[in-house]
């Protein structure tokens, strides 16, 4: 199974989501997907198997990922303080891999459905789907 990581700005979330994983999960492979080198460097110290950073690395990695995670700004053209291109949220929109998408009350938009919830709590919600989807 291909797990995709993608993050941006300082990589806080997808080093948060690649810690948590590997306490558990040691034998995964993470890609850890950085949309700058300095959140590429933060998914790779928390102990990504694998790491790219830009533009072309998404589009390269999602293509074929089995799993993409990450804030839920990566399917939105220009969120992350437009760090995510136009490019970037159609590869992840039009790719066929299970999307676990972390809401953040940023980036100018509402999610409806979504409870106000701490980013930790988002992270432990995410990583349980992810553990539901793993084979026992």
């Amino acid at each position: 199974m291909k797990i995709t990581v993608i993050d941006g700005q300082g990589g806080r979330i997808g080093k948060t989501v690649i810690e948590q994983i590997k306490a558990k999960h040691k034998d995964l492979e993470l890609y850890a997907i950085g949309t700058n080198t300095a959140a590429t460097a933060a998914m790779l110290k928390a102990g990504a198997d694998f790491g790219a950073t830009g533009e072309n690395a998404v589009l390269v990695n999602v293509s074929d990922a089995d799993l993409v995670i990450g804030p839920v700004g990566i399917v939105f053209a220009n969120a992350l303080l437009g760090e995510i291109t136009p490019a970037i949220a159609a590869a992840v929109g039009a790719s066929k891999a299970f999307k676990i998408l972390i809401p953040v009350n940023r980036c100018n938009h509402f999610i409806a459905g979504c409870a106000e919830n701490s980013l930790g709590e988002y992270i432990r919600l995410a990583l349980e789907r992810l553990e539901a989807m793993l084979p026992s």
